[in-house]
């Protein structure tokens, strides 16, 4: 039997903010999936068996098992190994506060984060008040950062990665006002990230597998 047979199978797309944080995830576990790169315009037809609902990513495990939240991929791949202990284990009911952190910005942040790039990519006349919707997250990120060097102590975790993608996403919608902004923590935070052997090999780009259905291997090695 071809051990890569064996692997878990991830569908995702490269530039997706949830696919980028599994693939960051996986990459922090030291996991090896087999990866398949597509568009949101051409789903393949094993990834929409598998996970009906179309949306990235999307862990296909042995038997058939089936992971389609970007968070519960994260939490799949970091309990199965945690070498940076990014999940603080020895840590009781951190993890509880972790996720509602994250939640929080996941329905809070980016609902206000989706209408910000909006009103900026149609030149809307409320940029600004959406804008100041996103600052009261990013402020609160401020804060904690001013504290400790990650999102919830000296030590890198679920959230720091979690965030992200999110995080990028805004830093790019007014780059010249983000960088004069009185968030020098976060930026500093989110540079550190960007500039990182990690975050280049999270975001390389590969083929797509529906141009010759070949699987790459993605992986620390990678």
């Amino acid at each position: 039997m071809n051990e890569t047979n064996a692997l878990p199978i991830l569908y995702s797309l490269r530039n997706c903010p949830y696919a980028m944080r599994a693939r960051i995830a996986i990459f922090k576990a030291q996991q090896t999936v087999l990866l398949r790169d597509l568009v949101l315009s051409n789903k393949p037809n094993e990834m929409l068996t598998a996970s009906p609902k179309g949306t990235v990513p999307v862990v296909v495990l042995e038997k058939g098992m089936v992971i389609d939240e970007s968070l519960a991929v994260m939490l799949w791949a970091l309990n199965e190994t945690d070498p940076d202990d990014l999940l603080h284990s020895q840590i009781d009911g951190v993890l509880s506060n972790m996720l509602s952190f994250i939640d929080d910005f996941d329905h809070g942040f980016k609902v206000c984060l989706e209408q910000y790039k909006c009103a900026k990519r149609y030149r809307e006349d409320n940029l600004i008040e959406h804008r100041v919707a996103c600052q009261q997250y990013i402020e609160k990120l401020e804060q904690r950062l001013t504290k400790h060097t990650f999102l919830m102590s000296n030590k890198e975790s679920l959230v720091d990665i979690a965030l992200l993608p999110f995080i990028r996403q805004f830093a790019r919608v007014e780059r010249q006002w983000y960088l004069q902004t009185p968030y020098p923590k976060v930026r500093e935070w989110l540079n550190n990230y960007l500039q990182s052997q990690m975050f280049s090999k999270v975001m390389a780009k590969y083929p797509l597998w529906l141009d010759n259905h070949e699987d790459v291997l993605f992986s620390i090695q990678s």
